[in-house]
C-alpha cells in the first residue's frame, strides 16, 4: 500500500468504505481493500434498511473472526463502523428517551472488538431535545469502549449542515464526518468547514453531476446506489479536501452497483483507489500554490 502524500510529504490513509461494496461482506472487504491498495475499510456493522443483508460482527460470531483474521495477514484495519439513524425510535418503532440505546452498545461491542475508533451515526429525530440527549449518551458510552460518535449531516435528514451538525456534536463530546457529496448537496461552505475542522476524524470521498437532484428521492437514491468515482463529476473535490488537514484520513464511499457489476469488486476497488489518488494529488498541489501569509497591504490599505 502506497499512502497518499500531501505538503510537506505528508502521509494519509485512504480507506474503503463499506457502502462502496454493500454486498461484499466485511472479511472479503479487508481482502479486496488490500488488494486494490487501501489502508483501512469502514465496517458496517448494522444494515441501514431491511433489504440489506446483514453481517454478524459481534463478539464471538464466525464472521468476526475471519475479518480479524485478514486484518492480521493484510494489515488493513478496520478504522470505523456504522451506521445508526437517530429518530428516535427503537427497533420495535416506539419511541422514548433511549430508545435506541441497545442498538449502539451492540455496535460499540462490534467495533470495540474490530479496533474501529468512531461510529458513524445521522440525525433524524424530530424532538430535538431527545436527540441531544440520545447523542450525549451515545457518546458517554462510547467511551468505555474506545469509540467515538461521528456525526453526518445528510442533505435529506433534519441534521442537514455542518453548523447544526457541529453544534450538536461539540454539546455531546462527539465528533462531524463530512461526506463531500452531502456537503454539495445541502450547500456547504469552505469557511463553514474550516470551522469545524477540529471536529473533523475523517472525510468521506466521492464524486457526482454538479446538479442536484430534484427532490428527496433523488438524494436518496445518488446516495445510496448512484455516486461517480471521485475526480469524474462536478463536485469541485480538490478544494474540499485542500481545505482540510493534509494528513486527514479519506475514506472512499462511492456506492455504484451498476459499475461494481460491470467491473467486479475488486475492478471498481482498483478504480476507485487510483480516482482518489488523482484528487488527493490536486488537492495537494492546490494547498502547496496557496500563499502562506497573506498579500502585503500598500499604504493606503489596498492590496500591493
Amino acid at each position: 500500500m502506497t499512502p497518499a502524500t500531501g505538503p510537506g510529504h505528508a502521509t494519509r490513509q485512504v480507506g474503503l468504505a463499506q457502502l462502496s461494496l454493500l454486498e461484499t461482506a466485511p472479511p472479503d472487504l479487508v481482502l479486496v481493500a488490500a488488494e486494490a491498495g487501501f489502508d483501512f475499510i469502514g465496517a458496517r456493522v448494522r444494515p441501514v434498511t431491511p433489504a440489506e443483508r446483514p453481517y454478524d460482527l459481534q463478539p464471538g460470531s464466525p464472521m468476526l473472526a475471519e475479518t480479524l483474521a485478514n486484518v492480521r495477514s493484510t494489515g488493513v484495519r478496520v478504522l470505523d463502523i456504522e451506521f445508526l439513524l437517530m429518530d428516535g425510535q427503537d427497533d420495535r418503532g416506539s419511541g422514548g428517551l433511549h430508545g435506541q440505546r441497545d442498538a449502539w452498545l451492540r455496535m460499540f461491542e462490534a467495533g470495540h472488538a474490530l479496533g474501529a475508533r468512531t461510529m458513524t451515526v445521522a440525525g433524524a429525530d424530530p424532538e430535538p431535545g431527545r436527540f441531544a440527549e440520545n447523542l450525549a449518551r451515545m457518546a458517554e458510552d462510547g467511551r468505555a469502549f474506545g469509540i467515538t460518535p461521528t456525526l453526518e449531516p445528510i442533505s435529506y435528514q433534519r441534521i442537514n449542515s455542518l453548523p447544526a451538525a457541529a453544534q450538536a456534536a461539540r454539546a455531546a463530546g462527539a465528533e462531524v464526518v463530512v461526506d463531500t457529496l452531502h456537503f454539495r448537496r445541502f450547500g456547504g461552505t469552505l469557511q463553514e468547514l474550516a470551522a469545524v475542522a477540529g471536529l473533523v476524524p475523517m472525510l468521506q470521498l466521492c464524486d457526482a453531476p454538479a446538479e442536484r437532484p430534484g427532490d428527496r428521492e433523488g438524494l436518496v437514491h445518488e446516495s445510496r446506489a448512484a455516486r461517480l468515482a471521485p475526480g469524474e463529476g462536478g463536485l469541485g473535490l480538490a478544494e474540499i479536501v485542500a481545505a482540510l488537514p493534509a494528513t486527514l484520513p479519506v475514506s472512499v464511499e462511492a456506492p455504484s452497483p451498476h459499475d461494481v457489476e460491470r467491473l467486479g469488486a475488486l475492478g471498481w476497488a482498483r478504480r476507485l483507489r487510483r480516482a482518489a489518488e488523482a484528487v488527493l494529488a490536486e488537492a495537494s498541489a492546490l494547498a502547496e500554490a496557496r500563499p502562506s501569509h497573506p498579500a502585503p497591504a500598500a499604504p493606503n490599505g489596498a492590496p500591493a
